[in-house]
């Protein structure tokens, strides 16, 4: 019997803290392979997938130094770690015979395509994976709210953003063993329990857009998969 995905397009988000691995700074070449071996899984289905990467692996391990440095300068630092973090997925996944776009918010036509929505959706129609980088290109916005942006521009069903941790919980499960881990939540709830799903810059623009949210462990295998047929996976945001 045929795997049937739930969902056609999806915008597929994580963190760059993820990357590192244990190290916790840096990329860690043994979670690189597994994001592009779950990326590819999905691909295979037939799903189009639009990828946005943060950049903390790499921003975070310099922010100490760059205390001095002021907001603006700092936020467009980490763009550009989000640039670094994209290529080094796209290689793992052209290395697994994926085909794989990289389109940067900051133009740099050296390293990768300008971000243009059309293209990027016709990338997407062709089976290639599209990584959006750069952030959205303006300092104060995270790439939380990047790739809720992007979502909405490539008219994506659906944001999964793939954790650590098996979704939403009361507090850091990592540090609070008695954390409540919540299945499902509505937006509001979300806003006014400061929960730990994204910024509420992108959760209102998720809200405004009628976009789901979901929050799963992208570190176990197969958890991407198991997402896109439609098994009760991690945390559900919605109205």
């Amino acid at each position: 019997m045929q795997e049937k995905p739930v969902f056609k397009r999806i915008l597929l988000k994580l963190s760059g803290e993820s990357l590192a691995g244990p190290v916790g700074y840096g990329i860690d070449s043994a979670v690189l392979k597994q994001y592009a071996a779950e990326i590819k899984s999905v691909a295979e289905l037939g799903v189009q997938i639009g990828v946005v990467v943060g950049g903390g692996n790499i921003f975070r391990g310099i922010s100490k130094a760059a205390k001095e440095v002021d907001r603006v300068s700092a936020d467009y630092m980490g763009m550009l770690a989000t640039v670094i973090n994209g290529m080094a997925l796209q290689s793992a996944l052209e290395n697994m015979n994926v085909f794989t776009r990289v389109q940067t918010a900051i133009p740099m036509e050296q390293v990768a395509e300008p971000f243009i929505r059309r293209r990027a959706i016709r990338h997407l129609e062709k089976g290639r994976i599209v990584i959006f980088a750069a952030g959205t290109g303006n300092p104060y916005f995270t790439t939380d709210s990047a790739a809720v942006l992007r979502a909405i521009e490539m008219e994506a069903e659906v944001i999964l953003k793939g954790t650590r941790v098996d979704g939403v919980y009361s507090d850091d499960p990592e540090k609070n063993p008695n954390a409540q881990f919540f299945p499902e939540l509505k937006y509001m709830e979300v806003v006014k329990q400061g929960l730990r799903v994204m910024d509420p810059t992108a959760i209102t623009l998720s809200m405004d857009n009628r976009l789901p949210i979901i929050v799963f462990n992208m570190s176990k295998a197969g958890n991407l998969k198991k997402v896109i047929l439609g098994e009760p996976i991690g945390t559900k945001v919605r109205g």
